[in-house]
């Protein structure tokens, strides 16, 4: 029997312990009456990083994104505590995006590209029946060539993800570190990223798997319905 796929991740809990939680305390609770900056920052923090691990636990299962946004939550900790120059949010903001699209670059040359990864994984595509049909037509080399033109866009959306990062920040954040009024913008860029930077990304994302996707038709001759992996069936209860 083949080892069952990680659970799918809740995308409700995912949004409200990444961005609507530390909204509302970094936004609401930060001022020196209430949480106060240092712990107003900390327990916002502390959503993410803990969703973060207690799904890992749950689903046993984590990809190098996520690593990387887990990473990304200490190090805004680590500098807001330090109360260093708000310049250096922008740096660490702009650097995360830039550092997986590199990342995502570099590994064209490793036995696992990320873009398989990311985009060509066999939780969302038949990759065996896709690879046998490659082979029977003969048609690997110039899959390849789809995957480099595939990784070339996704790391695009990245690179897009990292200069929007950077200059969202230093647009927002203004203030010291270590100030109510740091947190409130802290909390605004946390949300307005959403929109502004998250969003666009994603579609770029989604450009390249489609890309992706129509390319892989067209050597293989399967439909979608083929391409994609159908999930196992729900044994029906007793009865129905």
């Amino acid at each position: 029997m083949s080892a069952s796929s990680p659970k799918q991740e809740n995308l409700l809990l995912n949004l409200v312990f990444n961005i609507a939680a530390p909204w509302a305390v970094l936004s609401l609770l930060s001022k020196p009456e209430r949480l106060g900056p240092v712990w107003g920052l900390v327990i916002a923090l502390a959503f993410p990083l803990g969703y973060g691990v207690w799904d890992f636990l749950k689903r046993k299962h984590a990809n190098f994104i996520s690593i990387v946004g887990l990473v990304s939550v200490l190090v805004s900790g680590g500098l807001g505590l330090l109360r260093i120059d708000p310049f250096w949010f922008a740096v660490k903001d702009g650097a995360m995006p830039a550092i997986i699209g590199l990342a995502v670059l570099a590994s064209m040359k490793t036995k696992q590209p990320l873009v398989k990864v990311l985009l060509y994984n066999e939780q969302v595509i038949d990759v065996a029946r896709v690879d046998a049909t490659l082979e029977e037509r003969g048609n690997r080399p110039a899959f390849e060539r789809l995957l480099t033109r595939s990784t070339y866009l996704l790391v695009a959306s990245f690179l897009i993800s990292a200069v929007l990062n950077f200059f969202l920040a230093r647009h927002i954040i203004k203030s010291p570190t270590g100030t109510p009024e740091f947190n409130a913008e802290l909390g605004r860029m946390h949300l307005v990223s959403l929109p502004v930077i998250v969003l666009p990304s994603m579609a770029m994302m989604m450009f390249a798997l489609w890309w992706l996707l129509r390319g892989i038709k067209g050597l293989t001759g399967l439909d979608l319905d083929a391409i994609f992996k159908t999930p196992p069936e729900k044994p029906k209860a007793a009865g129905i």
